[in-house]
């Protein structure tokens, strides 16, 4: 089989979807559409590893799919799907739970922030999600994939499992033909400001739609009144914006705020500061106000208008499920024949 350069990413459907949400991920994801095949999932499965209301999942689902197209991501050209629609990623993960090992398991620390004090009542699924991470990125053997920070743990033990597994079966895959190795061991692409976009409360802490505060957090289909209000009560310090990077240290917010600016605007914090260098928030807010609204109004449109036509979205996600299907279905035939199960 041969192997070609692929990227492979996905996004929970949990609900109000933010600001952090389309810098670290989505936007990237259009913008590797020019330079690879991309396969983008909305990872359903991972979503019940926490409790999902069922009446609101589809919803949610839907909502993800509507944010992919609204920023511009091309279906026809590539792959958007939901998980759950293609067997082959459980199936696949549990290969890889006889795969990996406990102890590489013990040391994801997302688990361990995610389950908290009350580890022993987590899901079995919490435990095992970086298995399953593993078995969506292989299944389709990508290449690359476009992680945040808080991800390159799980990746690099996507890498593991697939070295282990090429190590373990390097007979059997060479007597099938599949060469010296099978699966092949993911990239990250890490790049560009604001990877990680921080509360607008609290700079120390990641935006995320669990924040009791609405003011938190930019969602994408708050509207240019919200988006306003929300940075202008955005937490600041006294002092004026640095004129060069060093300046920013020790100042969580004014970073943020400037880290959102670059990527919003396709720059740099060094390029940012250069500009406001010296100016008081209030003439930054003003023009990161300004930036946000027209980045950001046309995709919380869209997704709006999105939304209200769910046949829609569901043909979108059914077309590229078959698609994926396609793909998974023969990596899980050479998975099966290296192994050594019998099939039909």
């Amino acid at each position: 089989m041969a192997l070609q350069e692929r990227v492979f990413s996905g996004v929970q459907p949990t609900g109000n979807l933010h600001l952090g949400n389309y810098l670290g991920a989505i936007k990237r994801f259009v913008e590797l559409q020019g330079r690879y095949d991309c396969i983008y999932c909305v990872v359903d499965l991972h979503a019940i590893t926490v409790w999902q209301e069922p009446a609101e999942l589809p919803q949610a689902i839907r909502e993800v799919t509507a944010a992919f197209l609204a920023c511009g991501i091309d279906p026809t050209k590539h792959i958007v799907f939901n998980q759950s629609q293609v067997a082959e990623h459980a199936e696949l993960a549990w290969i890889f739970n006889c795969i990996a090992r406990l102890g590489w398991l013990n040391r994801m620390t997302q688990f361990k922030e995610k389950a908290g004090k009350d580890r022993e009542n987590a899901s079995v699924g919490l435990y095992a999600y970086p298995t399953l991470m593993a078995a969506d990125i292989l299944v389709y053997r990508a290449t690359h994939v476009p992680v945040g920070e808080d991800q390159k743990q799980h990746l690099e033990l996507s890498r593991d499992i697939a070295q282990k597994f090429n190590n373990d079966f390097a007979r059997s895959i060479r007597e099938h033909g599949y060469g010296e190795a099978f699966f092949p061991l993911p990239e990250p692409l890490i790049s560009g400001e604001a990877t990680r976009v921080m509360s607008l409360r609290d700079g120390t802490k990641k935006m995320s739609k669990s924040d009791a505060s609405d003011y938190s957090r930019i969602n994408l289909t708050d509207d240019a009144d919200a988006i306003a209000l929300k940075f202008r009560r955005a937490k600041t310090d006294p002092e004026p914006l640095p004129s060069e990077e060093a300046g920013l240290k020790n100042r969580p917010e004014a970073d943020n705020l400037v880290g959102i600016y670059a990527a919003l605007a396709g720059a740099t914090r060094a390029g940012v500061l250069a500009e406001f260098g010296d100016a008081q928030f209030s003439t930054f807010k003003s023009a990161l106000i300004d930036l946000a609204v027209a980045k950001l109004g046309p995709i919380g449109a869209e997704m709006k208008r999105l939304t209200h036509d769910p046949v829609a979205i569901d043909a979108v996600l059914a077309d590229g499920a078959a698609r994926a299907r396609k793909l998974a279905g023969e990596t899980m035939k050479a998975v099966k024949d290296v192994v050594g199960f019998v099939r039909a």
